[in-house]
């Protein structure tokens, strides 16, 4: 991304590669927590990531209310259209492409997971989970109360060296948190495991979330989490067992199924470009691993969403 924006996270991207960013917000910016607006936003960023329009993800939380005007924007390759009163929310490791805002506005807050204190990240589970859903429609009693703490957020934000760094990342957070948390109750929210899991493994569960989110696509193995998290395979298997009655590789094939649906779904992917954006080296392969989850051939599959479509 550009360099007052939020930067590559490593590597050099594939061709079938979306690629990945890392959180990086503007000199000055405290604690993994960037708030501005759709106008301003676009304003400050004129050569990226839509001049030309292309596909990124991110490892942090992008959140935007509607207030004015129409938003498009294209969450894992599906076109979504947001209305005033409307919340955007992607989170990370989603698929993204943005479109020009034109008349839309709003306040736009960008955050990272780490963020959130750990109690609260607990509640929130069922809304950070990467399967929440992407538009939220809040109930009308809530709506201009939503609206108006993404507006102190904005305010707060702004206000740095008014008052000791350390008030001001404490109002932000408290603000941001309560906004989350208000938010979770939009209709279309699930309940999540994540959220009832005991303290321990549970908090250990949801960074195998966050890191399944993030690699889904390059690592397919429990060792390569364990790895990650810094733990053995047993105790991730224990975590994920307690959270979900499953286990790590398990998941990490589910995950990669979502993927495939969603792509063969879309009509732009053909099962050769899903294999190698999915990391199977040989598209046969990733031909019986699809089949053997969902009784049906990548191309039966892609036709069959392809004529229920209007």
């Amino acid at each position: 991304m550009v360099d007052r924006g939020h930067s590559r996270a490593g590597g050099q991207a594939g061709a079938a590669e979306v690629p990945l960013y890392g959180f990086q917000p503007p000199v000055g910016t405290p604690y993994g927590l960037e708030v501005s607006t759709v106008e301003d936003f676009f304003a400050q960023h004129d050569d990226w990531p839509w001049n030309p329009p292309r596909p990124g993800r991110a490892t942090f939380h992008y959140l935007i209310a509607v207030t004015e005007g129409e938003l498009r924007h294209d969450v894992d390759h599906l076109t979504r259209t947001l209305a005033p009163g409307q919340w955007l929310w992607v989170r990370p490791g989603h698929a993204q492409c943005w479109h020009p805002p034109g008349a839309a506005r709003g306040p736009f807050v960008l955050f990272e997971p780490d963020v959130l204190r750990p109690d609260i990240a607990r509640l929130l589970a069922p809304v950070t989970a990467h399967d929440a859903p992407a538009v939220l429609n809040p109930h009308p009693d809530d709506a201009d109360w939503l609206q108006q703490t993404a507006l102190q957020l904005l305010d707060e934000h702004r206000a740095l060296g008014r008052r000791p760094l350390d008030v001001h990342h404490a109002l932000r957070r408290s603000l941001l948190e309560s906004l989350l948390l208000r938010l979770a109750g939009a209709p279309g929210v699930a309940p999540s495991s994540a959220a009832t899991a005991g303290a321990g493994r549970g908090d250990r569960y949801g960074r195998f979330l966050d890191a399944l989110e993030l690699h889904f696509r390059e690592l397919h193995q429990a060792a390569d989490y364990a790895r990650l998290l810094d733990c053995s395979v047993r105790t991730l298997s224990r975590a994920a067992q307690d959270a979900t009655g499953k286990g790590v590789r398990e998941l990490i094939d589910e995950r990669r199924l979502l993927e495939a649906r969603r792509l063969l779904g879309e009509g732009r992917w053909d099962a050769r470009a899903v294999a190698a954006q999915l990391g199977f080296t040989d598209p046969a392969n990733f031909g019986r691993f699809f089949r053997d989850r969902t009784g049906l051939t990548p191309a039966a599959f892609a036709a069959r969403e392809a004529a229920s479509r209007p």
